[in-house]
């Protein structure tokens, strides 16, 4: 989706200022709403893809000023929401009205250190022959949609160059609304800079993302 969170390519939004020695979490509140939110996607009712995309669709002007862990917290309240573990009122009240509905999901303090040791490895067996190879000139499709894409808007419709095949994995933009996880081939795409930003690029850049088979058609 055109969201406030795709930000490449646009001017306006002040300079990126790295901090040397960058703390985990720059507040008190931070680790609780990280450890909350895991807890949360602990309960099964959505995939990492949907939880993007919460984020992703929150208002512009929240989204642009809010911190990491705001817009993750405000994310999660609407997921909740959205699969019935708690209501807004229960959220303006601070505390519960009703049971969980899935408390045999219930992520304790010592099942985390496996849970996150384990991940969610995102890659699948191949269902189809794979339709490019290294080398080969692919261009970009121009998808505008309104729901989860992980194509940027600075590279639709543009033309690269396959730098490496990555396997099959999770199809974020079916995965996102409860369509199924449809597994399809993951290449590395490189881009010269100036075909993605003009001639004022400086000359030599390269930039390169990962694309799904759907987004890519033959040069």
């Amino acid at each position: 989706m055109n969201g406030p969170h795709d930000l490449g390519g646009r001017a306006g939004f002040g300079p990126i200022a790295p901090e040397p020695d960058e703390p985990l979490f720059h507040a008190a509140w931070e680790p609780r709403a990280l450890a909350v939110t895991l807890a949360s996607g602990a309960l099964g009712h959505w995939t990492l893809d949907e939880s993007r995309h919460a984020r992703e669709s929150l208002p512009p002007a929240g989204y642009l000023s809010w911190s990491y862990y705001q817009i993750w917290i405000s994310a999660l309240e609407n997921l909740l929401i959205r699969h019935g573990e708690v209501t807004r009122e229960e959220l303006s009240l601070g505390h519960v009205l009703q049971p969980g509905q899935r408390p045999q999901n219930r992520l304790t303090a010592d099942k985390v250190p496996g849970v996150m040791a384990k991940g969610g490895p995102v890659d699948r067996p191949a269902t189809a022959p794979v339709r490019f190879a290294k080398g080969d000139r692919v261009s970009t499709r121009n998808l505008q949609p309104d729901t989860h894409t992980r194509l940027p808007a600075y590279a639709r419709e543009k033309t690269g160059v396959i730098a490496a095949v990555r396997g099959v994995h999770v199809f974020p933009d079916t995965n996102a609304h409860g369509q199924g996880e449809q597994p399809q081939w993951l290449y590395t795409v490189a881009f010269d800079g100036q075909t993605l930003w003009g001639a004022d690029a400086a000359p030599g850049l390269t930039v390169s993302i990962d694309a799904w088979e759907p987004y890519l058609e033959p040069a």
